[in-house]
């Protein structure tokens, strides 16, 4: 499944909404998403932990109508089972989640898988099932492990040619480029992402060049 021109760049939700904020929070998130489809950016993430999931699905729901006529794609972490029922285009899975081939299997071809990993051999066990994988922290970012630098994400971004390697950690508007030209075929954030003034110039520096 196609996922957009290169370098693709990953919008992942802050994580901040709260169930006792929630019409605040939902309100705050569709302005970004909204910004992220005027701006033509492929990928966007839901990646809320903190909602029940009533209010998960009701942001869901919403984002996926933003999005719906755009290039962009909008996933939700974790929840396959929300994301369907919401009319989103995919899940995120993280290393606790369901495996790849079992959601496949259930969710068809059509639907986006991204996965999280960490290593050559996180990559290996997931591409089979998945449309693309997030891989790092590639920078030092905060509550994260050792970075993994550009050395493994240049190989592995080798060995899996055709296969969408995106980094992530620590990616700021800065040195976003440095993963660009390591091999990755775009790039994943959350603060670099959901600042507008950050992520316009992003967009306008990658469409420039």
């Amino acid at each position: 499944m196609s996922l957009g021109a290169r370098p693709l760049i990953y919008l992942i939700t802050a994580g901040a909404a709260r169930d006792e904020t929630f019409l605040v929070d939902r309100a705050a998130i569709a302005k970004t998403i909204s910004l992220a489809v005027d701006l033509g950016v492929p990928l966007v993430q839901i990646r809320e932990k903190n909602l029940c999931a009533r209010n998960l699905f009701s942001l869901a729901a919403e984002m996926a109508t933003i999005v719906r006529g755009s290039s962009t794609r909008v996933l939700v972490n974790d929840r396959a089972d929300i994301a369907k029922a919401a009319l989103c285009d995919g899940v995120h899975l993280t290393s606790r989640s369901l495996p790849t081939a079992t959601l496949r299997k259930v969710f068809g071809s059509d639907f986006i898988i991204g996965v999280s990993t960490h290593s050559r051999e996180d990559v290996g066990a997931k591409r089979e099932s998945s449309d693309f994988a997030v891989f790092g922290p590639v920078f030092e970012s905060p509550g994260k492990p050792q970075p993994t630098g550009f050395s493994e994400l240049n190989l592995i971004a080798a060995e899996t040619e055709g296969y969408p390697i995106l980094a992530i950690g620590g990616i700021t508007s800065i040195n976003y480029r440095q993963a660009i030209e390591a091999g990755a075929a775009g790039f994943a954030a959350i603060r670099a992402l959901n600042d507008p003034e950050s992520l316009a110039r992003i967009v306008k520096e990658l469409k420039n060049d």
